[in-house]
């Protein structure tokens, strides 16, 4: 069975598009080469080392043994369904929770694949376009890290939830924006603060709620590469961003002001309502009513907004944008201190994980011996 068989077929706008799977988006702007080779700022090579030293592999670190049931794959509450509390949720049978949370884990883990994938290329576009050497060796390590990423979203859906869905429109639209630009730090900007900051937000929720261990190992691995990421980004853009002038900072923060709108109104999940027949208007009233969602909605913004604040875009448009989002005190939010908190977890559950591996092999020893010993004449 290919990926094409795997897909839903219908998109928000209700057309197909499986047809075509290849999106091809013009380049535009300057690969960049230098020929200064001295060691660069201490910062940049000591993360480079770091995401060297931090390098995994997928195939080994996580457990794919373990089961997954695809019509509860992440072990959510009711009310995390969009549909709860709704005369549809009255009207469903288990069978049909089931699909929901079926098509809801599918589309969550697709948007998740296709914005690494759009991670991988803008690494690599940061690769060929930043003039400073530095910054393309860590690059190079997070074009790395971003592949891996996509390869394990890819196998979960593939082999663990076997259904998939279509980049969303405006996950899509704001990638392309981000890739279509020339300026060479706007990879940086769409996608290790906006998208990058975004996705942190989606996986911490999931990983701090799922009840199931393979999709927490997944998130949690993911995030302790994620906080090398946005670090990344915040120390290049904070020292270039010093040097732009009050014009050209509007620029960039026009651009976070529009991207943040078009995640919080339109990153919903309203496609997965569409096939389960709910009209339009009523899956927008239903996203916005439910409380689970609302509180996604409020901590969408909890890795972003210290991270706009900190690399210096904190014009009065885009102060006030956060203040009508309700989201304006997050820039006082310590980023550090949950960067620190991601990739401590990661390795506890390695820790947690190793040790019963362990306990388990020498409890599988000790009966050995015991049974050797029992059948000695």
């Amino acid at each position: 069975m290919t990926t094409r068989d795997l897909y839903t077929h219908l998109n928000t706008n209700g057309t197909d598009e499986s047809n075509d799977l290849l999106w091809q988006v013009p380049a535009s702007g300057s690969a960049r080469l230098s020929w200064e080779y001295d060691d660069g700022r201490e910062r940049l090579l000591a993360l480079y080392q770091k995401g060297k030293d931090k390098q995994w592999d997928g195939a080994k670190r996580i457990d794919w043994s373990l089961e997954v049931d695809p019509y509860d794959p992440l072990g959510v509450p009711d009310e995390a369904m969009t549909l709860y509390g709704t005369r549809y949720w009255d009207l469903m049978t288990d069978k049909d929770k089931g699909e929901l949370r079926h098509h809801y884990a599918s589309w969550q883990f697709s948007q998740f694949l296709h914005g690494e994938q759009g991670a991988m290329v803008c690494a690599a576009r940061i690769v060929e376009s930043v003039p400073d050497l530095d910054a393309k060796f860590y690059s190079a390590t997070q074009t790395m890290d971003e592949a891996r990423h996509a390869e394990i979203y890819g196998r979960f859906l593939k082999e663990k939830v076997g259904l998939l869905y279509p980049i969303n429109d405006n996950l899509q639209s704001l990638l392309g924006d981000t890739l279509r630009d020339s300026r060479w730090d706007m990879p940086y900007l769409g996608m290790q603060v906006l998208i990058e900051g975004l996705a942190l937000a989606a996986f911490g929720m999931l990983r701090d709620t799922t009840t199931k261990p393979l999709p927490k190992q997944i998130l949690a691995y993911v995030m302790q590469d994620e906080a090398r990421h946005v670090a990344f980004g915040r120390m290049a853009l904070r020292d270039y961003y010093k040097e732009l002038s009050d014009k050209e900072l509007r620029e960039r923060e026009d651009f976070v002001v529009e991207g943040c709108y078009l995640m919080r109104d339109r990153l919903r999940g309203e496609e997965v309502l569409a096939n389960f027949g709910i009209p339009p208007a009523q899956a927008a009233e239903f996203t916005e009513r439910n409380e689970y969602l609302q509180l996604f909605r409020a901590l969408l913004f909890s890795r972003i907004v210290p991270c706009v604040k900190d690399i210096g875009l904190w014009g009065p448009r885009l102060q006030q944008a956060y203040v009508d989002m309700g989201v304006f005190e997050l820039g006082d939010s310590n980023l550090d201190q949950l960067m620190r908190e991601d990739e401590e977890l990661a390795e506890r559950l390695d820790a947690e994980r190793f040790a019963a591996e362990e306990q388990a092999r020498t409890a599988e020893v000790a009966e050995a011996v015991e049974l050797g010993r029992t059948d000695t004449p």
